[in-house]
């Protein structure tokens, strides 16, 4: 049997290369009424364009059949149909790969070099929690959850500012959130020294406000940059202080002092005045005009200051009926209220005066907030609803949901351990000899359906729906890596000052995963009649769930959130 991981990416470069020479013309399918039929499909028209209005040659539908190599899934058939030249996998051969593998499809794929070092700047955590804004919540999570992904790619990662606060250090743990605490206070004496020469030399004799150390022209820099670079034109100077020195002290010993990084084993010192180092500040859209100031004022006042700093900023946090003076401690506090609330409401009684319950509770809590913060890109406008459904289990676009179903799968092998135990079941056969051939979780189609979706059989194939166990596989578990690759891309290299990051994809994709798990465990059920010969298909089915089981821990995990048992 053939090994190594097999990956969307590499199937459908190798798809598209069979194709010739061109843009990609393949994509894969997604929905149930296209996947009876067909994984992957280069549309009509594509091929059109690329081939004219002949048909493709056979040698190259024999090409695309035949392919193989490192990564590519294995092909059944490949075939023209009206909506384009059709490709379907070998299912259980796919199965059986993935399913055999299950751990190297819970991690992104790491970078095949050294990467930069990143460092996260988060302008928000200069402020104490108690003034921190939805929108500042939004930064601070989304740093978090970027860095998360950056470092499992293997990317060394340094974050600033340390959080100081007594207070803001609390809320992050309560938040889930992993920040450094205070760290020794870098030396500003140079900062200062030569923020002082600007001054005197470009404002001599001026009288500054109390705790202002001086005033120094960014007017030149603006202009040397450039408008096309993003810097907003009415930055004209920046009023220098002891904290903001300090905050540039912190950044410049980032930059220039990077630890053995643990992960990769890359150590490393990269020289500043390179490309090795990247500065990507995450903002609020109210704090972008001061975050252009203070990347300015580094440049004016160290020579050493990284020639690449983007920004990345957070679009606004609106709040549907509710308070536009809500912080972000008050929003915690009444998600908090709100699960305690339906808890007591589903079990009864006060569950709150449980220790074991009470850190349950602070899990769902934060769950739903790093779902609602999340999954919507950072760069858009994000619009929260406060109503107590919010915290349901039964709507399946929050994070309650996705820690609901987290829960049904530890009941679910707990079941079958207890079973076990018992003796109901054998135990847990090597994964080697499992049959993936017995998930076939599929139903008849009607008459006339398959024309009705626009969907094609294959020669010899019977018409069916994909209830299940394929949709998990294809959708969920196959893309995993690729997903979490994605999330960690950030254009470094693009021209301009702004960056985009996708940190939506997680939660999105948590959270449909969540809805095709619940889909296939209402309606299938898993732990049968112990009878040995249907044992075959159990343990086929709870290797498939394992897979799902994996995924999600690991999802969770590039938001901070703990997997539960019990809800």
């Amino acid at each position: 049997m053939a090994t190594g991981r097999l990956g969307l990416g590499e199937t459908l470069g190798a798809l598209n290369a069979a194709l010739g020479q061109g843009g990609p013309l393949w994509f894969k399918e997604t929905r149930a009424r296209h996947l009876r039929a067909r994984d992957f499909l280069a549309p009509r028209r594509a091929l059109q364009a690329r081939f004219g209005d002949q048909q493709v040659p056979e040698p190259v539908v024999t090409a695309v059949a035949g392919l193989q190599g490192p990564g590519v899934a294995p092909v059944l058939r490949c075939a023209p149909t009206p909506a384009g030249l059709a490709l379907q996998l070998r299912r259980p051969a796919v199965f059986e790969r993935v399913l055999s593998s299950v751990a190297a499809y819970a991690a992104p794929a790491a970078y095949a070099a050294p990467g930069p070092h990143v460092v996260l700047h988060c302008a928000a955590l200069r402020s104490a929690p108690c003034t921190l804004r939805l929108s500042q919540l939004r930064a601070v999570l989304v740093a978090d959850h970027l860095a998360r992904a950056l470092r499992a790619r293997g990317v060394t990662v340094r974050l600033v500012p340390a959080a100081r606060d007594p207070h803001m250090r609390t809320f992050l743990q309560q938040l889930r959130v992993e920040w450094p605490a205070a760290s020794k206070r870098a030396a500003t004496e140079a900062m200062r020294s030569r923020a002082l020469a600007e001054h005197t030399s470009a404002h001599d004799g001026e009288v500054l406000p109390p705790g202002i150390l001086g005033r120094v022209c960014l007017k030149e820099l603006v202009e040397k940059q450039g408008r096309s670079a993003g810097y907003d034109p009415n930055l004209d100077s920046c009023l220098v202080t002891e904290d903001l020195l300090s905050l540039l002290a912190e950044l410049q010993e980032a930059v220039q002092n990077w630890p053995e990084d643990s992960s990769s084993g890359v150590a490393g010192t990269p020289d500043p005045g390179t490309d090795s180092c990247i500065v990507v500040h995450v903002v609020s859209c109210e704090e972008e005009f001061q975050q252009q100031k203070l990347d300015l004022l580094w440049c004016k006042l160290d020579d050493q200051a990284p020639l690449r700093q983007k920004h990345l900023v957070c679009g606004p946090v609106k709040v549907a009926g509710g308070p536009g003076t809500l912080t972000a401690p008050e929003y915690y506090e009444l998600r908090l209220a709100q699960v305690c609330k339906a808890s007591a409401l589903k079990h009864g009684g006060d569950l709150a005066q449980d220790p074991a319950w009470t850190e349950i509770f602070g899990i769902l809590s934060v769950a739903t907030i790093k779902f609602e913060m999340l999954s919507t890109a950072p760069q858009s406008q994000l619009l929260l609803t406060l109503a107590d459904s919010s915290v349901s289990t039964k709507g399946t676009k929050s994070g309650t949901f996705v820690m609901y179903n987290c829960a049904r799968l530890a009941t679910l092998f707990e079941s079958y351990n207890h079973s076990m135990e018992q003796g109901l079941y054998p135990t847990f056969p090597p994964v080697s000899s499992l049959d993936f051939s017995l998930l076939q979780d599929e139903v008849s189609a009607r008459p006339g359906q398959l024309a009705q979706a626009g969907g094609l059989a294959f020669p010899s194939q019977h018409p069916s729906l994909p209830q299940g166990e394929w949709l998990l596989l294809f959708n969920s578990i196959l893309p995993f890596p690729d997903m979490l690759s994605q999330t960690a891309a950030l254009a470094y290299t693009a021209p301009g000052l702004h960056i985009t990051a996708h940190t939506e994809m997680v939660c999105k994709f948590l959270v449909q995963l969540s809805m095709d798990f619940s889909s296939y465990y209402n309606r299938v059920h898993i732990l049968g009649e112990p009878r040995p010969h249907l044992f075959g298909q159990m343990f086929a089915r709870l290797q498939l769930l394992r897979a799902v089981r994996e995924v999600l821990h690991a999802g969770l995990a590039m938001l901070g959130l703990p997997p539960l048992n019990r809800i």
